[in-house]
């Protein structure tokens, strides 16, 4: 086992790398984790750090040898928004660079090469729904609230939530909750494909638990080829998207972890994997 790590990447966002499983908190409670430049610019040093680490092995520190991501916020919110005071006193050219900021930053959780895990367990309105939804996978609990509010202050989901909400749940679904700006339970959100796992919250840790360690137990080399031709297909089509299958299925074939998996069965024990 590997021992616990802990950085404090800022004051609002906290890391905890162990056994393979980076935690990412987001930790502005006052402000029910809003999303503000600082969250952002922390979210995005964490994210490139990751990246490096796995595709390039040159971070031999706390982003070293990690399998997946989970994604949370601290006290009674995931997260509740972005920074509305930030919006208001911002120009234009500020607001444009915090909305292509805000894109950036859920770009890259798409393209991280390892699966990041949502745990919402409390408001998830607004910036913090499209948190959400970048995510791969989303576990919400009874305490769930889920909602694209930003019509009800004259404005849009300005970080990929047009285009993602859509995505998970068909474009009747998206249309009515953006339109409306109403807030769902996890319940509902489950309901619609919006979230893949609803728990009661007691039971959200070992849901989490449950998850990762079957994350941990699969090719890291295979889930990052799998999420890569997924996003390919989603973004470019299907004809781009088989494309992408084709090269990722070898590039996977091609690693030791393909070799080991393919001896493993043949000699009936568990495989151990590397991710190289």
């Amino acid at each position: 086992m590997v021992e616990n790590r802990v950085m404090q990447q800022s004051s609002a966002v906290r890391f905890i790398s162990n056994n393979g499983i980076a935690e990412v908190t987001i930790c502005r409670e006052e402000a029910l984790n809003a999303l503000n430049r600082e969250v952002l610019d922390s979210l995005e040093t964490i994210l490139e750090g990751l990246e490096r680490a796995f595709r390039h092995g040159q971070d031999t520190g706390m982003y070293a040898n990690i399998r997946a991501v989970v994604i949370r916020g601290a006290g009674k919110a995931f997260v509740a928004g972005a920074d509305i005071k930030l919006m208001q006193n911002a120009s234009g050219v500020e607001l444009e660079r915090f909305i292509e900021h805000g894109q950036g930053i859920m770009r890259q959780i798409e393209m991280l090469p390892l699966p990041v895990i949502a745990l919402v367990d409390g408001f998830a309105i607004g910036g913090g729904m499209e948190l959400a939804l970048a995510c791969d996978l989303i576990i919400a609990t009874e305490r769930a609230k889920f909602g694209q509010a930003e019509v009800n202050l004259g404005i849009i989901p300005g970080f990929g939530g047009t285009q993602r909400l859509t995505r998970r749940a068909g474009v009747g679904a998206a249309k009515r909750l953006i339109y409306s700006g109403e807030t769902i339970s996890g319940e509902e959100a489950y309901r619609l494909g919006i979230a893949e796992f609803f728990v009661s919250s007691d039971r959200a840790e070992e849901k989490l638990k449950e998850l990762t360690d079957t994350l941990l137990s699969r090719g890291p080399i295979a889930i990052a080829c799998a999420k890569r031709a997924i996003e390919v297909g989603e973004s470019g089509g299907k004809v781009y998207g088989l494309e992408s299958e084709r090269e990722q299925f070898l590039v996977s074939f091609n690693s030791k972890d393909a070799a080991e998996g393919l001896a493993a069965f043949a000699e009936k024990r568990k495989p151990k994997f590397e991710g190289k």
